[in-house]
């Protein structure tokens, strides 16, 4: 990265190319005042932004000062500056700081450089297109919606129905960061909602609610350095536990004698299992969109009687027992009284109670911009209800919730602290493991994220998918999901097998649970899920064949074990995630960059999920440059082409990349 200047302008080049830069008749800087209106709807998010003014600020003085420059910008030489600058090459990357000169901005657009062919990738956990060229994506934690598609009879069901829809760029985990195909990264250090628009063919717009920290950017070779500087600047993902390797999380519902029933039934017909997750441990309510959970995080002994001995006769069996819990207490919980009485709820404007609605139940937020409520919550639910009672893990949900109108204790704008809320919640469980002497050993995971997940939580999930095949809330999305934040420096990620929402009809299918358990099985984590609504939905003990197809898949994946041993360790020296975009190895072949339904299970094995119904042959494309093996024909394929291979139940679209080191091993997988 070089940085160039004079009096009136400067840029940044890397590798014989202009990246960012400004000149007074090329301004790459606006700045305006908007007012903002938000509103939430069960963590739904509609927006409107009244801009009163946007300018260029054309005019610069620019003076050299120690590491770089300072730069004082003005709409003219004859107006008062408006916003400083401090300019500078860090290394193989290079820093803009801003410091606001104007009361009066509140909105920035900069402007990056781009060229019509390039690509782009991150924005944290995007579910529907992995190059986000030729669009724009609103970065702001929230509900993903239902159908995600404004073109489709259910996402416009849900929208009618509860403002629930969403759309192609809804995600519970955005973050203002893009990898460019031009070998460089840029991160803008915010919580405030922006919009990084990748439309036009000659710049990139970036759009801020707030005049960000500085704006970041790191440069490589190759695309395997530039993930290893990113995932070293946000940090390492924790490593999995080692028992979570030894095969499936069953999720399950309806109390210990469902799951006894099921866990042996299981067994009997060879699934292997590391775990059973148990959401309803603190017991349910029922509501109009199915089973919901009694948000008051201590067991319910009505619906787990001696929940502990249950526990430690699981433990004895060598299966771990995992349940659920929100950064958010309901209202008719004995927890939320304490945590009133204390003073560690967030309140509305006069001081006074503030409950969510989460849909027929209101909860209060724990405040935890309050250092003594985040120890609190840390110490008295996650560690004395949860890991002191036997948990080993469990999902943190809800972390893109906060709403923006609260009073918080630190004084903080909700505004500004409603993107960083995932962070401060995955902190809060990250430091109540460590100080039980559980790390490594205790199991978490999160669909709700920002800027800094990556240190604080060890396994993400995609989130909420429908019950189906779906180009935009379906199985496929899940492969988007895992390569756009893996870039990013999240290495472990995985789904409910067979999705999650069933509304207006939608049911799965006893194919959809066995595709999307063929995914699972080459991916971090497979975990089950009754889904929303069990009891309409199908599951995958009610038939023989897909119970012995599932058991097959949690054989792989155990057998895949010495493998992903390899690739975690990478993941650990590294970064590097576990589900890889093509063109992560294969960098010289252009078609590797279009694909973003299949990925490379570390650098040799291709995986290509089956994602639509009735199919029983496939059209992988395999990248040039290597020469593939069918796994489960073994017939050899050369790269640079798509192959039709037959994909029947039980058989998906796995390559092994022929001469690596593990190939043998790899190959036997087909016996397992």
């Amino acid at each position: 990265m070089e940085l160039k200047f004079t009096q009136d302008s400067w840029a940044f080049w890397h590798e014989g190319r202009q990246l960012m830069a400004h000149s007074p008749g090329v301004p790459c800087c606006f700045v305006g005042f908007g007012v903002a209106s938000v509103k939430m709807h069960r963590g739904n998010f509609e927006f409107e932004d009244y801009v009163e003014e946007r300018v260029p600020l054309r005019h610069a003085r620019v003076e050299a000062v120690a590491g770089g420059v300072r730069v004082s910008l003005a709409r003219s030489a004859q107006t008062e500056v408006e916003l400083e600058l401090t300019v500078r090459v860090e290394g193989p990357g290079a820093v803009v700081e801003f410091s606001p000169a104007s009361n009066r901005v509140n909105r920035l657009w900069w402007r990056v450089n781009a060229q019509p062919a390039e690509q782009v990738w991150g924005g944290g956990e995007q579910m529907s297109y992995f190059n986000l060229r030729g669009r724009h994506f609103p970065l702001w934690t929230s509900e993903p919606g239902v159908g995600r598609d404004k073109s489709t009879y259910l996402t416009w069901q849900a929208d009618v129905t509860g403002k629930a829809g969403g759309d192609y760029y809804t995600t519970n985990y955005p973050q203002p960061t893009y990898v460019s195909s031009d070998h460089y990264c840029l991160h803008a250090e915010t919580t405030a909602y922006a919009d990084f628009d990748f439309r036009h063919p000659e710049f990139h717009e970036l759009q801020f609610w707030a005049v960000p920290a500085r704006i970041e950017l790191f440069a490589a070779k190759s695309f395997i350095g530039l993930v290893e500087r990113i995932s070293a600047r946000f940090g390492r993902q924790p490593a999995l536990p080692d028992w979570v390797f030894k095969g499936a999380i069953l999720g399950l519902k309806n109390g210990p004698e469902h799951a006894e029933r099921i866990l042996e039934l299981s067994r009997k017909h060879g699934v292997k299992v590391s775990a059973l997750w148990c959401e309803d441990w603190v017991g349910l309510r029922k509501t109009s969109f199915g089973n919901r959970l009694f948000w008051d995080w201590h067991w319910n002994e009505k619906r787990y009687p001696d929940a502990r001995q249950w526990v430690a006769s699981l433990n004895s069996r060598g299966v771990r027992f995992l349940g659920y819990v929100t950064p958010y207490l309901c209202s008719d919980g004995v927890i939320y009284q304490e945590a009133r009485a204390a003073g560690y709820l967030a309140t509305n404007a006069t001081g006074g109670e503030y409950i969510v609605d989460f849909g027929e139940f209101g909860c209060g937020v724990v405040d935890f911009t309050n250092p003594e409520a985040a120890r609190w919550y840390g110490r008295r639910v996650i560690r004395q209800e949860m890991i002191d009672s036997g948990l080993d893990g469990w999902m943190a949900d809800f972390g893109e919730y906060l709403p923006t109108d609260v009073k918080l204790a630190s004084g903080a704008d909700a505004m500004l602290m409603h993107n960083a809320w995932p962070t401060m919640w995955a902190k809060v469980n990250a430091d109540a493991v460590a100080e039980a002497g559980r790390k490594g050993d205790v199991l978490y995971f999160m669909r709700a994220g920002y800027t800094g997940i990556q240190a604080h939580c060890p396994l993400l999930w995609a989130g909420d998918q429908s019950v189906d095949f779906s180009r935009h809330d379906g199985l496929q999305t899940v492969i988007c999901g895992a390569l756009s934040s893996g870039l990013l420096g999240n290495a472990y990620h995985h789904s409910d097998i067979g999705g999650y929402t069933s509304l207006f009809g939608n049911r799965r299918t006893p194919e959809l649970f066995q595709r999307w358990a063929e995914m699972a099985a080459f991916t971090p984590v497979m975990r089950t899920h009754e889904g929303n609504r069990p009891d309409e939905n199908f599951q995958f003990w009610q038939d023989d064949g897909v119970l012995a197809h599932f058991a097959r898949m949690t054989r792989i994946y155990a057998a895949l074990v010495p493998y992903v041993r390899q690739l975690a360790e990478q993941a650990a020296t590294q970064g590097l995630p576990l589900q890889r975009p093509l063109f992560l190895h294969f960098e010289e072949d252009p078609q590797a960059y279009t694909i973003q339904d299949e990925y490379l299970y570390g650098a040799d094995l291709l995986v290509a999920p089956v994602h639509a119904a009735g199919r029983d042959s496939w059209e992988p494309y395999l990248p040039a440059g290597a020469r593939w093996i069918h796994l489960w024909t073994g017939r050899e394929f050369d790269g640079g082409a798509r192959v039709t291979v037959a994909a029947p139940l039980g058989q998906p679209p796995v390559f092994v990349r022929q001469g690596c080191a593990m190939q043998s091993q790899l190959l036997a997988l087909a016996n397992a």
